[in-house]
């Protein structure tokens, strides 16, 4: 069925202990970017959706736990000029996860059929052509092995104010409010509209759209958190590698050594 965005915006409170499942969660995604890391595994995990929609949340809570040396987290802004020079999936190319890495995207090439659409920073003909350009870059990277999750966190629109209003009233977090952030704002039906295409196009069996309620912060970290989790595991049990015989000497020198 295709993805609705009505359908996710209930904004129901989380009904579990989220603390206590929250820490659960961030555990067993520790042990899951470890064991993508050991079994030289790839994952990209990409977070799309409105401004104050909880992206940067998730991904803060997504890699509280998790080992450093197993992931990079790529916060995509407007693009430098030596990236405008080349294709514009080049700079998204060059940031991609080699073996036993995960890629976090905050913002990605989504950008070229949504805010590049709706703000004519790219002509019609280049955001159309952008969809199978687009498939065809997460078709390649299956094809290489590399598990792709696609969160988009959705808010209403009387929520979005209400956190821009909360964010500029908090010194340490006004910063994030841009003039560009209320420009957006007040094009809203055609972002509707562009992302409505967006999944229309690009929802595929290779790399399908996950929509997050992001309504309630909480509900949407346990949502956002458990996606993640399931498609890692899928992709990987977390089961470390087995000892090595060489391993396995050192172990017993070292207890040896201890005796």
């Amino acid at each position: 069925m295709p993805i609705d965005l009505r359908d996710y915006e209930d904004g129901a409170h989380y009904e579990g202990d989220y603390e206590a499942d929250l820490a659960e969660l961030q555990e067993k995604l520790a042990h899951l970017f470890v064991a993508l890391h050991v079994h030289r595994k790839k994952a990209i995990i990409l977070c799309e959706g409105w401004d104050a929609s909880g992206k940067g949340g998730a991904i803060q809570r997504l890699t509280a736990e998790c080992d450093p040396r197993t992931y990079k987290v790529w916060p995509i802004a407007a693009p430098s000029e030596e990236e405008k020079g080349h294709h514009y999936l080049w700079r998204f190319w060059r940031r991609m996860p080699g073996a036993g890495e995960v890629a976090i995207f905050d913002r990605s090439w989504y950008g070229r059929v949504l805010v590049e659409r709706v703000e004519g920073f790219a002509k019609e003909a280049e955001w159309r052509r952008a969809y199978d350009e687009i498939n065809e870059l997460e078709a390649q990277l299956g094809y290489d092995g590399t598990t792709i999750v696609k969160l988009f966190f959705h808010v209403t629109q009387e929520e979005q104010d209400e956190r821009f209003e909360k964010r500029l009233d908090h010194e340490w977090k006004r910063w994030k409010v841009t003039a560009e952030d209320v420009r957006n704002r007040a094009r809203r039906k055609d972002y509707l509209a562009a992302i409505k295409d967006m999944f229309a196009q690009t929802d595929t069996r290779w790399a399908p759209w996950t929509a997050i309620d992001g309504n309630n912060k909480k509900a949407a970290r346990i949502a956002a958190l458990t996606q993640v989790a399931d498609a890692l595991a899928a992709a990987c049990p977390a089961k470390p590698p087995p000892v090595s015989p060489e391993m396995e000497q050192l172990a017993q020198a070292l207890r040896k050594r201890d005796d």
